[in-house]
């Protein structure tokens, strides 16, 4: 490659955690990938709590209500929110790497521009989760 066309970007070789992590431009695909990792870690860790929740609102109409009313409060729709977008961002996600398992999209430009539609697909939906939670729709 000619020395005209190389860009001046910093090398990183061995990023250190606590001098370089903060200048380092992570690309999009890791970004999705690291939080595919991350929503499935709090999935599984909420799953026995949720499990929990299904179970005591099925088994009577006192507790149903009880927990309607628990769950009216703005915390407990943010977290709710939160659970529901890290569902549907490793939900895309997951569809996104099953199509890297097929060898679909592994070049860096086609993974770079699935990254972005894993955003562009869960955030929306995300929002509309929200908008159905919080009583606008």
């Amino acid at each position: 490659m000619s020395e005209a066309l190389k860009k001046n970007r910093p090398e990183f070789r061995n990023i250190n955690k606590l001098t370089d992590l903060h200048r380092y431009r992570w690309p999009m695909a890791s970004l999705v990938s690291g939080g595919h990792r991350f929503g499935g870690f709090v999935l599984v860790l909420m799953l026995p709590f949720i499990l929990f929740l299904l179970d005591k609102s099925l088994s009577s109409e006192i507790s149903f209500e009880y927990l309607k009313g628990f769950t009216s409060g703005w915390f407990v729709k943010l977290v709710i929110l939160m659970l529901a977008w890290l569902y549907l961002h490793h939900f895309c996600a997951g569809i996104r790497h099953l199509l890297a398992d097929l060898h679909i999209g592994l070049d860096k430009d086609p993974a770079r521009k699935s990254a972005v539609l894993v955003f562009a697909i869960s955030v929306p939906l995300a929002a509309l989760v929200a908008l159905k939670l919080f009583g606008v729709l």
